[in-house]
């Protein structure tokens, strides 16, 4: 137990805004693995931005000007975030098709995603100083 001093050095302490993201994808792709074959097309797209999302923020990790990258980060998120709006509107889907994202999944995941949008606004805000 002696012996168990952290080292908080740059390369072992972690980047929250890539967990936060890492964590959000999990939940994601199991929410995604649900959808019928008929939105495979949405489905697709969910996973594709959650991963475009996951690469920019290894990238603010790594940059020394985040600007424009936390500015690509954002707008990202805004379209994950409209995606699985879309995925959990019964209107889109009409009377007799229930549409693929519960909402209860919905409400967890937009959670998640508020909570990410709320780490990517203050990186914003401190980028600008």
């Amino acid at each position: 137990m002696a012996n168990d001093v952290k080292n908080y050095s740059k390369e072992t302490t972690s980047f929250i805004l890539k967990e936060k993201i890492a964590d959000m994808m999990k939940y994601g792709k199991q929410a995604v693995a649900n959808f019928p074959r008929r939105e495979r097309q949405t489905a697709d797209e969910i996973r594709r931005s959650m991963l475009e999302m996951y690469r920019l923020s290894i990238i603010i990790e790594k940059k020394y000007y985040k600007k424009t990258t936390l500015q690509d980060l954002d707008i990202e998120l805004d379209v994950l975030r409209h995606l699985i709006r879309l995925a959990q509107d019964k209107d889109y889907y009409g009377q007799n098709v229930a549409p693929p994202l519960p909402f209860k999944k919905y409400e967890y995941w937009s959670g998640l995603l508020s909570e990410i949008g709320r780490i990517i606004g203050g990186y914003m805000k401190y980028a600008k100083q």
